[in-house]
């Protein structure tokens, strides 16, 4: 039985750029940076939180043919590389403090019904959502008539 998700992988262009975002400016820890014999294998996870790693890694081989490189390139930076979303204790103070830090937003915190969340994209496309959840129990939108 499937018990956890350890990893989940976010294509990036320049692992060093990707170290200065997510490390630098939204807080995350190294967890493993190793140079393995086809690529560079590096990850990062949340502080305390080692064993749910994110793989910042450069679209290539093995994972992607070299046909494929610059189709995915080109679909990451327009955002189709996947959402990320964090959870947060203070979405408008994160939001605050990132903003402060660098980081591009494509929405401000905005109140709904899950909790207060907002929008930000990676230096490469990847967009990423930053949500402090509504105290439960959670009820849906209001539905229209």
């Amino acid at each position: 039985m499937l018990n956890a998700i350890t990893h989940h992988q976010v294509w990036v262009f320049d692992q060093d750029e990707a170290l200065d975002f997510y490390v630098g400016r939204l807080g995350f820890e190294v967890h493993t940076d190793a140079q393995m014999e086809v690529m560079r294998w590096l990850t990062v996870n949340l502080p305390g939180q080692p064993d749910r790693e994110v793989m910042l890694l450069v679209p290539g081989p093995p994972a992607v043919d070299p046909e494929a490189v610059e189709e995915v390139r080109a679909l990451v930076a327009k955002g189709y590389g996947g959402t990320m979303i964090l959870m947060t204790d203070d979405c408008r103070a994160d939001y605050a403090r990132f903003a402060a830090a660098g980081v591009e937003f494509t929405e401000e915190p905005t109140e709904r019904f899950y909790g207060t969340d907002c929008a930000m994209r990676d230096p490469f496309g990847n967009p990423i959502r930053m949500t402090q959840p509504a105290p439960l129990p959670v009820s849906g939108p209001p539905q229209s008539a």
